[in-house]
């Protein structure tokens, strides 16, 4: 029933339909929340937290805490 739903053809015509809609200002702006978003999701699935030196382990920081906690 799917099978024909990916075809280049199609996905042409949704990309086109998609900026008649949005405009060529907010397409890249999804584009980058949706990227963010998946970035989370597969940080959050592995057990990474961001922080702003980049990805930390939730383990890791852990440790930090009860090391800290322990002086």
């Amino acid at each position: 029933m799917l099978e024909g739903i990916f075809q280049p053809t199609h996905l042409i015509l949704i990309a086109g339909i998609a900026l008649l809609i949005f405009g060529p200002k907010k397409l890249p702006e999804f584009g980058k929340g949706l990227g963010e978003g998946i970035r989370g999701f597969k940080a959050a699935m592995q057990g990474k937290e961001e922080t702003a030196g980049g990805v930390e382990s939730t383990k890791t920081k852990e440790k930090k805490v009860s090391s800290g906690a322990l002086q």
